[in-house]
């Protein structure tokens, strides 16, 4: 289409920061889980994936708890950890 440019998009893997969750010990309140497995302060965004296809998954906790959030970046059930870690090669 004349005047329409169609951007391709490359999905890299993520970095994989650990290979196992992070138990958590949350309060109540808004988070942004890292995408990209770049950010200095795992398991949370610090802007690392700036340039990159990459953004960070906001959830939320509507009372403190403890969450185990995914380490390798690869789980079904994002932010959360599925267990894929231990069927990485």
């Amino acid at each position: 289409m004349a005047g329409q440019f169609i951007r391709s998009v490359s999905m890299s893997e993520p970095v994989i920061a650990q290979r196992s969750p992070y138990g958590l010990d949350l309060e109540a309140g808004a988070y942004f889980w890292c995408r990209c497995g770049k950010s200095a302060r795992q398991p949370f965004c610090d802007g690392s994936h700036k340039g990159s296809e990459f953004v960070p998954e906001r959830f939320e906790l509507d009372e403190a708890r403890r969450v185990f959030l995914c380490g390798c970046k690869r789980t079904a059930g994002v932010p959360f950890c599925d267990g894929t870690h231990n069927r990485l090669d």
